[in-house]
């Protein structure tokens, strides 16, 4: 569990539940609290875990969306109750981060040692004798088996799960979580000291050093939630060289294409990115629905502040939506790349099959009459022409070269008039 408080301008670590809410009674700058539990934490005892949490959020978690928030195969969803909003968000696991990391640090060390191969500088002593270089180290061995693919291999997800109380937000999620712990300690590094104001020209002062701490819960989850989302953003450069490698190989003459099956699989993974994106899509459309009805629903003259405020989460949220498109659509261009290398791969095959059988073609126009001929001087009758003739060999062999002339003769006449 790991808890911190936001106030106006500062971020606040804090300890247990008992200092969060004394931190949101006592301090009148307080605007609400972000506490963190790991799913192993909440499983450990339901009942209790939500029982402690009454105290700080005032309302109680249902039974239902409990269990919901504890289940490791549930899908991106929203659900609102009159206490609080809960929206569950797949995101990416810390296996499949690191994968992926390694895979962008290895394309990195192959680019620097391409750049680096070209010229090897020599080193010279302060005599003038020439130093040899020391050999360049030997690259690591490959962790991965021949054709398997870090990129495309398996995109594995987990979900975390936001319950939005007035003044809490409460994250479930598996541990560890790269993501959530960088956002963490980003806002206690920009957040988590006094920051200066430094005065205006028309003697209004300005907070400087450091981004605005977030004011409410919901704009603390769109934080974490474009921080997961820029996740898969990342995906699309390793995707985009993986399936280029796959393209090339797929038309390259010089070898046949072998990978079938990791090609399969990376059209499956391809889709589950693409359905995972239209989930996260609808839970958090969802969301801005019911964003926007509490904003209509608001009388006129009556929490103007609040509706502003909501107008600049929709805006956010808005924006996150369009990020969450661009992972969709990038998935869908890359199933159809692959799909389209695997048409022009068997177009290219299909070609020069026809190509082959061309060439076999005139290879059998060719010495068909010759066999015709050599059948016909090869019956055993007693009288045929050229059979007794002293030069009776050599005339067939001419007439074979003739008629191997004449064929090749009308065959490169036709090309020249369809030209």
């Amino acid at each position: 569990m790991q808890l911190l408080g936001f106030s106006a301008s500062q971020v606040h670590p804090l300890a247990t539940l008992d200092a969060a809410r004394d931190f949101l009674a006592d301090n009148a700058a307080a605007r609400f609290v972000w506490a963190d539990f790991a799913t192993e934490e909440v499983t450990a005892a339901p009942a209790a875990w939500r029982d402690n949490l009454v105290a700080l959020t005032g309302a109680p978690i249902l039974d239902l969306h409990l269990s919901d928030a504890t289940n490791p195969a549930h899908p991106s969803f929203f659900d609102t109750t009159n206490a609080y909003d809960m929206v569950i968000f797949r995101k990416l696991t810390f296996e499949t981060s690191r994968q992926f990391a390694e895979e962008e640090a290895e394309h990195a060390g192959d680019a620097a040692a391409q750049a680096s191969s070209g010229a090897t500088p020599t080193a010279v002593e302060p005599s003038g004798t020439p130093v040899t270089p020391m050999p360049a180290p030997q690259k690591a061995a490959r962790k991965y088996a021949p054709g398997f693919l870090p990129a495309l291999a398996r995109i594995d997800t987990q979900p975390i799960t936001f319950f939005v109380f007035d003044t809490v937000l409460v994250t479930v999620r598996p541990s560890p979580s790269r993501t959530v712990d960088q956002v963490r300690q980003r806002l206690l590094d920009t957040c988590g000291a006094p920051r200066i104001a430094a005065p205006r020209a028309n003697g209004i002062s300005a907070l400087v050093h450091g981004v605005r701490p977030p004011t409410r819960p919901e704009d603390l989850m769109l934080r974490l939630l474009n921080a997961m989302v820029d996740r898969y953003l990342d995906l699309r450069a390793p995707l985009t060289r993986q399936l280029d490698r796959w393209q090339r190989a797929l038309l390259s003459t010089r070898r046949s294409f072998s990978s079938w099956e990791g090609l399969l699989d990376a059209r499956i993974q391809l889709r589950r990115l693409e359905h995972l994106s239209e989930e996260q899509r609808d839970a958090l459309q969802e969301f801005r629905d019911s964003l926007l009805d509490n904003r209509y629903s608001t009388e006129d003259g009556e929490n103007a502040t609040t509706a502003s405020r909501d107008e600049v989460l929709l805006v956010r949220l808005t924006d996150l939506m369009e990020h969450i498109l661009r992972v969709l659509a990038h998935a869908r261009r890359l199933e159809d790349s692959i799909e389209s290398a695997v048409q022009i791969h068997f177009s290219a095959v299909a070609h020069r099959t026809n190509r082959t059988m061309r060439a076999l073609t005139i290879i059998t126009a060719l010495f068909m009459p010759l066999t015709l001929i050599t059948g016909i001087f090869g019956m055993n009758f007693a009288r045929m022409p050229w059979l007794q003739e002293t030069n009776g060999f050599w005339w067939t062999i001419g007439l074979m070269g003739a008629v191997v002339a004449t064929i090749g003769g009308i065959w490169g006449l036709g090309r020249w008039l369809d030209r």
